[in-house]
This record gives structure tokens, sequence and C-alpha cells, in this order.
């Protein structure tokens, strides 16, 4: 699909991220949701089908967002340079995620997206997001449907988030944390390699001892992603991640 022009769209660098969709008709609707909503940036993660007509034909002429979607093999690449992902999630999951609500989610969003990319996650139409999915979310957002019949159609969820956050701008949210950061925030790619350097020290430092390694990485990710890192502190504890290791590897008897 060529590229396309998008004009009269101005607004954060807030994208709309839909994972392993089903139905193409659902990713057009999607793009027309959002172009309502003065929004432009859409990603896709792994569609079953795209480019269809069926999407093209429920865009309504919303080609411009369709032509411009960013394709990604999994959720990790398509968020590798937001600096806050929320994944919208209809029921509560094993992963232990601060839950938002939409307008809540929208005022973060927006005020987040003055310090970089941020991203919008909605799962697959009839298993919503995975939990390792949600992993790589800073927090859930839920829509308060009603009990016995909670289940929104994946373009309508899409539209209540474009439409929070078109109230958000419209009433002139803040756009920067009360107190500026001098160093950027960390990118959730960043955060990602800190994961993987933090779980390799645990195991250099023989911190387990027995102890599930994968729940304690759980409430790690859990505790960083609600601190909101930047960058310079991403650094600073990968220095003292390395510095453990060293001092693991000098402490272990030689064979």
């Amino acid at each position: 699909m060529s590229k396309h022009q998008i004009s009269s769209v101005v607004g954060p660098d807030i994208r709309f991220v839909l994972v392993r969709t089903s139905h193409p008709g659902n990713i057009g609707a999607a793009a027309r949701a959002i172009r309502t909503m003065g929004f432009a940036r859409m990603g896709l993660v792994a569609p079953h089908k795209f480019p269809h007509p069926d999407a093209v034909a429920l865009a309504s002429g919303a080609n411009a967002v369709l032509g411009n979607a960013a394709m990604a093999p999994t959720l990790v690449d398509a968020v590798a340079d937001c600096t806050l992902v929320l994944g919208c999630t209809a029921r509560a999951r094993a992963v232990q995620l601060e839950e938002l609500s939409p307008r809540e989610a929208a005022a973060r969003a927006l005020a987040a997206s003055a310090h970089g990319p941020v991203a919008i996650v909605f799962g697959n139409e009839r298993t919503g997001l995975e939990n390792d999915e949600l992993m790589s979310c800073h927090a859930a957002v839920r829509i308060p449907s009603v009990e016995d019949f909670p289940s929104l159609n994946l373009s309508q969820a899409v539209q209540v988030l474009a439409y929070e956050l078109r109230l958000a701008m419209l009433e002139h949210a803040p756009l920067v944390d009360a107190e500026r950061r001098e160093d950027p925030p960390a990118t959730a790619e960043q955060l990602e390699y800190m994961f993987e350097h933090l779980a390799q020290m645990l195991d250099d430092i023989d911190f387990h001892k027995g102890r599930s390694p994968v729940t304690i990485m759980k409430r790690l990710r859990r505790l960083f992603l609600h601190a909101s890192l930047d960058q310079r502190e991403v650094r600073i504890l990968r220095g003292i991640f390395d510095d453990a290791q060293r001092m693991a590897k000098i402490a272990k008897p030689q064979s």
C-alpha cells in the first residue's frame, strides 16, 4: 500500500497499535475512529489479513491512516521507541498493572507525549492482549462497561480512547509533568534491554535460591515500569548491574 499524505491532522505523538487483529474490517473502522478525533498514527502487529479491501471499505475515507500504518512482527518491536505504553484490556489478568480509566489514560498519554512517542495498545478481538504483551505496558486501561455484557467491538474501544484524548486536548490538559525532566524518559526498547540485563544479573548473583524467577521478574517489571525511569536512571541501574556481576565473578570459587 502506498504512502499517503495526511492533511489537517496535527497532534501529539500518540499511536494506536492493534495487535494480531483478526478481521481487516476492524482495522479500517479503527482508522476511521482515530481520524475523526484528529489522530493519524496507527501501528499493526501481525494482522491476520492486511492490506485488504474490507479495511479500505470500513475506513470510509481514512485511507491515509491505513496507507501510513507501521507494520511490526511483535508488540515489542512496535513500541520500541515509545516512552509510555498503555494496554487496553477488558478483564483483569495475571499481570498486575496499575489500572486507569480511559479519561485518566488520556491525560497521562497527553502529558507523556511531550517527552516522546506514546502507544495505546489493543489486542485481538477474541482473546485481547496476552499476558506477555501486557508485560510490555506501563499501565492497563479498562473501559467501565457493564459486568454482564462487557465486550466492545475493537473499533468501538479505539473510538472511546481517541475521544477521551480529543477531549483532553480541547480542554488544554497539561502537556508536561509538574516537574519537567532533565533527561528524556526511557524508551520501551531501553527498558526491555534493562530487564534482560536485570534477569541475567539476578542469576549471576544467585539471587533466587529456589524462588520462582518468573514471579520475581514480573514484580520487578511492575516496579520499574511504575517508576517511569528516564534514560540516565536506566544507565545508572545498568551500571549497578554490571558491578554486581563483576563482584559475583570475583567471588565465585575458581574451579
